[in-house]
Parts: structure tokens; C-alpha cells; sequence
């Protein structure tokens, strides 16, 4: 194999890879708003159910049917109180909709711990004699590792509702720049919230996700402020929260809908520039410490290098 050769195969290779991550990006929005539609019909389908047996709450359950999701939510309920319905709203903030989710979200923190500490236990005792620890440290070791598989589990749900609801944060207030137009222009609110999730499928998914089921709850069921405190639930961020309860005193007192979206649009706003600024403020001490450790020895490596590298020549001559 000749040099020209192998200059082809890397040229070819490398242009597919380029024509893969042009492509990829279309793909992927296609793939999104596919993932958008089916969840919205199952809402749909899961409320025509719920509607149909005559229940009056709105179940969210995506898997099972509403009786059974409504008998095996009292009966935890009962046995864990009020930690059952916190486990499963972070469920749902996190975006994870399996009625079961949050119970198995509580069994976890409760086997990790041990799972760990037995773990923790059998290295310990493992090690050879010249390395083994003493009591009181074999015991804060155990403890650590048990708090730490206590505590992963809510880490891990932590960080996917602070991710879904920056990327809410981030489209919301455009989305309700739409909402206005549509509402000014005398579309009702669910097919108006149900325009604009169609429109923002392939930009945000969570948001897409979330206006979506929220429409479909406005249109099957008549209990309107339930459906937008569903909605804040289940977002759980403060734009979200603001939103619900913006449209339920519209709706209360009689008052315009399309200002209250044009007041929350422009402060949404504000505050998506707020925190932009934040960020941009905090980044030159967070850019010290990686200047310190990899770009200044680098500096210092290339400026001092050639006149080292100098001196030992001259040193070796003489």
C-alpha cells in the first residue's frame, strides 16, 4: 500500500464521518418528534381510559391502567406517608414516567446502603495484615459508603431534573411568544398549547413533552386548573409554576390571558438574560485554576524550553 493510497482512505473516511455529524443532527430531530408524538397519544389514550371509568383524578400513569396505578399508589402511600408522593413527583420532574418509578427510586436508597456497606465490608477485610485499618476507621469507611449509596440515587435524579428544567427555562419564554400570537390571533388555549408543542418538537424535547400532555389534559378533562397544576408539578421549575399560576387567576378573575403571557414572556426573559450574565460573570475564576494547571506550564515549556535546551548544549560543548 502505497502513501497516495492510504491519503485516499483517510480523505474518504473522514468525509463520511463529516457527511455523519451534518446528517445526524436532522436525524435526531425526526427522532424527537416521533418520541413526542407517541407520548402525547398515550396520554391521550390513558385519559380517555380514565375518563371512561369515571374517575375525577388525573392519573398519571403510563404503563398500567388507572385502577391498578390508583390502588398501588394508595397502598404505598399508606405505608411510606408522604415520601412516596415526593419520590414520584421528582419522577416526573426528572422525566421519568413509570408508575413504579418512585417506588423503586425508595427501595434503592434503601438496598444501595447495604449493598455498599457489604461490599465495603468484604474489601476491608480483604486486605492484607500490614494494611489493614484500624476499628474506628474500618467503621467510618463502612458508614461513608453506606451514606453514599443512600444519597446516590437522589444525585442522579438531582441532576436530570436540573438539566430537563434548564433546557424548560431556556425555550419557555419563546413559547410563549407563540402562545400570544396564537391567542391574539383567537385560538383557544389547548389547541394554542398544542400548536406551539408541534412547533418547539425539534428544538426541546422536555418542553415539547410537557405542553403536549398538558393540552391533552386541558381537552379530555373539564377541570382546567387541575390539568395547570399538573403541569407545574410536573416541571417543577419556577417558570412552569408561574405560568400555572398566571393562567389559573387569568382564568379566575376574568382577566386577559394574552397579557398575562406578554408580562411572563418579557420576565422570563429577563431572567433568562440574568442568569446568562450570572454564568458569564462566574467563568473568569473558574477558568484560574485550569489556566494555572495546564496552559501556563505549557507557556513556560515553550518559551523556556529552546533557551534550555540551548544552555545544555553549550554546557555539553564546553
Amino acid at each position: 500500500m502505497d502513501n497516495e493510497f492510504i491519503i485516499t482512505i483517510f480523505a474518504a473516511l473522514a468525509a463520511g464521518v463529516s457527511f455523519a455529524a451534518f446528517a445526524f443532527p436532522y436525524l435526531q430531530k425526526t427522532e424527537k418528534k416521533e418520541k413526542y408524538k407517541s407520548i402525547i397519544e398515550k396520554r391521550r389514550k390513558d385519559l380517555f381510559q380514565a375518563t371512561r371509568e369515571g374517575q375525577q383524578r388525573i392519573i398519571k400513569d403510563d404503563n398500567v391502567s388507572a385502577r391498578d396505578n390508583m390502588a398501588m399508589f394508595y397502598r404505598f402511600q399508606r405505608l411510606a406517608g408522604n415520601m412516596g408522593e415526593k419520590a414520584r413527583d421528582k419522577m416526573l420532574q426528572a422525566g421519568i414516567r413509570n408508575p413504579k418509578a418512585h417506588i423503586k427510586f425508595m427501595l434503592l436508597r434503601v438496598i444501595l446502603p447495604i449493598v455498599f456497606a457489604i461490599l465495603a465490608v468484604l474489601y476491608l477485610t480483604a486486605l492484607p495484615d500490614e494494611k489493614q485499618y484500624e476499628t474506628y476507621q474500618n467503621i467510618l469507611i463502612v458508614v461513608g459508603v453506606a451514606l453514599f449509596g443512600f444519597k446516590l440515587p437522589d444525585i442522579i435524579i438531582k441532576n436530570k431534573i436540573l438539566k430537563r428544567q434548564e433546557e424548560f427555562n431556556l425555550s419557555f419564554p419563546d413559547s410563549l411568544d407563540m402562545m400570544l400570537i396564537c391567542v391574539q390571533g383567537g385560538i383557544g388555549l389547548e389547541q394554542t398549547v398544542e400548536r406551539v408543542a408541534a412547533e418547539v418538537a425539534e428544538g426541546s424535547e422536555v418542553l415539547a413533552e410537557e405542553l403536549g400532555i398538558l393540552s391533552a389534559e386541558m381537552a379530555m378533562l373539564n377541570d382546567r386548573k387541575q390539568a395547570l397544576q399538573d403541569f407545574a408539578r410536573r416541571v417543577g421549575s419556577g417558570a412552569g409554576k408561574t405560568f400555572a399560576t398566571a393562567l389559573i387567576q387569568a382564568e379566575q378573575y376574568g382577566t386577559s390571558i394574552s397579557n398575562a403571557l406578554r408580562v411572563m414572556s418579557d420576565e422570563l426573559r429577563d431572567m433568562r438574560m440574568a442568569e446568562a450574565e450570572r454564568k458569564a460573570a462566574s467563568l473568569p475564576p473558574k477558568l484560574t485554576v485550569p489556566m494555572i494547571v495546564f496552559f501556563l506550564p505549557a507557556l513556560f515549556i515553550i518559551i523556556l524550553g529552546p533557551a534550555g535546551i540551548e544552555v545544555s548544549t553549550m554546557r555539553g560543548g564546553g
